[in-house]
């Protein structure tokens, strides 16, 4: 077994993202706790952000939006990302949960997702300089049932970190 997985008995298991960005740490931080910065980049390919209120701190809670494009619907759904532990430009944690409009938690069927998403996902982000102006990144999604919104999440959160990529090369 390795460590990003949990036991094949729980039907649980981590999602482990590591990326190497062209960018120093403080900048790759940023991205993740500015807002303006947060909305360049969060949702997967054709989703955008219209909205990030961030309040980075431990047991801060940031609301973030994703949109979906027209063809897919043009939904807005809403998180939080409640934070319960940062160590400033090394790791942050915090929890995901749906959201309203106004931040208040709602479980995953109100917002029309199947049985198998998560009410909670519990997140840690760490930082690690790589020299020469670049970060590592690994971001860990902890216990995802095994299933269709687990590889969903795969695959929404490696377009969020190539998005986030492209952010750097901007400039």
């Amino acid at each position: 077994m390795t460590n990003d997985q949990a036991p094949k008995s729980s039907n649980k298991q981590d999602l482990v993202f590591t990326r190497l960005f062209d960018a120093p740490v403080e900048r790759v931080w940023r991205a993740w706790t500015d807002p303006e910065q947060v909305m360049s980049w969060w949702g997967p390919n054709g989703f955008t952000c219209p909205l990030a209120r961030m309040d980075f701190r431990v047991g801060g809670k940031s609301l973030v939006c994703m949109r979906a494009p027209k063809q897919f619907g043009g939904q807005d759904m809403h998180s939080t990302w409640t934070y319960t532990k940062i160590v400033p430009l090394r790791e942050f944690e915090y929890l995901h949960h749906f959201a309203d409009k106004d931040g208040n938690r709602v479980e995953p069927a109100q917002q029309g997702l199947p049985p198998d998403m998560p009410a909670e996902v519990r997140n840690l982000v760490t930082f690690q300089s790589a020299g020469d102006n670049q970060t590592e990144i690994t971001v860990t999604e902890f216990d995802w049932p095994v299933g269709h919104m687990m590889e969903m999440s795969r695959m929404g959160m490696e377009q969020c970190l190539d998005k986030m990529a492209a952010t750097f090369l901007k400039g």
